[in-house]
């Protein structure tokens, strides 16, 4: 008898579920809703290119203030050295050069120069993500080989610059690589951010002193710490033509993990902001303003969904949206794009297919990038 009951209580059930699966939703059309986000503040009270360009102003001098720019030191002369130059596989010269960035400090870098150019070309400074050896897994030295960016991009006929990050390579300090103790020692009123903006901005001036390139066709890109650093490179400095990051660092707001920017030890971005960031609040610039400094000048983010916190990393296709208004507002929504994936803190083949097609997009002569038919 139980099991007779169960038997028609199972069939019941069944029944159930299939008349509910039967039941279609109704589905009425609608006009798209506006998507709205605390990333709305980047655009608001702009109401004209006028007004943007005006917000714009107050931007550039808040991240400019942020970066403390105004404890830089004064320009040195480059005194450029090549240390020495090998042949690539017969494709291009890699040289190991130094110059000066400061009057008692000279910066390392790796420099290819594709053989045969037909005049000059366009260049890209690569910036490595956090490994000790630096320039060297950018020149597939060691390290990762999908990091080799300037191997990679040398390849497709670009002048490339990877310098060393100003506490890894050459110049990994006595407490150990990305050690910033030392840095904030000798200059107490600066930041990291920038002292390494300032140094890539260098990197650019190298690249102007080569007949080899053409300096009207200059960009950057970088992985992780190269990442923020391609951004922060490609606001501050109006040479970048084009830039584009790969899993760069979160933003300040809507993240947990934002005392890092400030941290204690190691690796100290902003030192400045750590009260301030302690005391839960956020300084008066975030990424999304930062990277806006650079429209309408192309710009592209590949970030992973799964990148450190997920929530964090979603608010990044918000924040992106926001950036795209710019765009639009700037008259160029073609230069800017944005890919998000599911691979993590990483550069798989699709992301760097991308990098390297966006440089080629904005950087190349149009001929090069462009399909054509079959004639005969």
């Amino acid at each position: 008898m139980r099991l007779l009951m169960s038997a028609w209580a199972t069939i019941a059930m069944l029944g159930m579920a299939m008349t509910a699966a039967d039941e279609t939703p109704t589905r009425m059309q609608s006009e798209p809703p506006v998507i709205a986000s605390s990333w709305d503040d980047l655009l608001e009270g702009v109401d004209d290119l006028a007004s943007w360009h005006e917000r714009k102003a107050v931007l550039r001098e808040r991240y400019l203030q942020l970066i403390r720019d105004d404890r830089k030191p004064a320009r040195v002369p480059l005194d450029l050295r090549t240390e020495e130059s090998v042949d690539v596989e017969g494709i291009y010269t890699r040289r190991l050069i130094s110059y000066n960035v400061e009057v008692d400090e000279r910066a390392h870098a790796y420099l290819a120069i594709p053989h045969d150019l037909e005049g000059p070309a366009p260049a890209i400074v690569v910036l490595h993500g956090t490994t000790e050896r630096g320039k060297e897994q950018s020149a597939a030295l060691s390290g990762r080989p999908d990091r080799a960016q300037l191997d990679h991009l040398a390849r497709r006929g670009y002048v490339v610059i990877a310098p060393d990050h100003f506490v890894a390579g050459h110049r990994v300090p006595p407490e150990g690589p990305y050690e910033t103790e030392r840095f904030y020692a000798k200059h107490p009123e600066w930041t990291a951010v920038g002292k390494f903006t300032y140094e890539h901005a260098i990197a650019i001036d190298v690249l102007e002193s080569l007949p080899e390139v053409d300096p009207q066709r200059i960009g950057a890109l970088g992985h992780s710490l190269g990442g923020q650093g391609t951004y922060f490179l490609a606001a501050y400095d109006l040479r970048i033509r084009a830039a584009a990051t790969n899993c760069s660092a979160a933003f300040f707001r809507h993240n947990p993990g934002v005392e890092h920017w400030a941290r204690g030890r190691w690796y100290v971005y902003f030192k400045h902001l750590r009260p301030t960031l302690q005391a839960g609040e956020l300084p008066p610039i975030d990424m999304h303003e930062i990277i806006a400094l650079i429209a309408p000048r192309p710009f592209l983010d590949i970030a992973g969904l799964n990148d450190g916190n997920p929530l964090t990393q979603r608010q990044r296709v918000l924040m992106n949206l926001k950036i795209m208004d710019v765009y639009e507002l700037e008259g160029a929504p073609e230069n800017f794009a944005f890919y998000v994936h599911g691979q993590g803190h990483s550069i798989e083949y699709d992301a760097r297919e991308l990098l390297y097609a966006w440089m080629d997009k904005h950087l190349k002569p149009s001929e090069a990038t462009q399909p054509r038919l079959i004639t005969e």
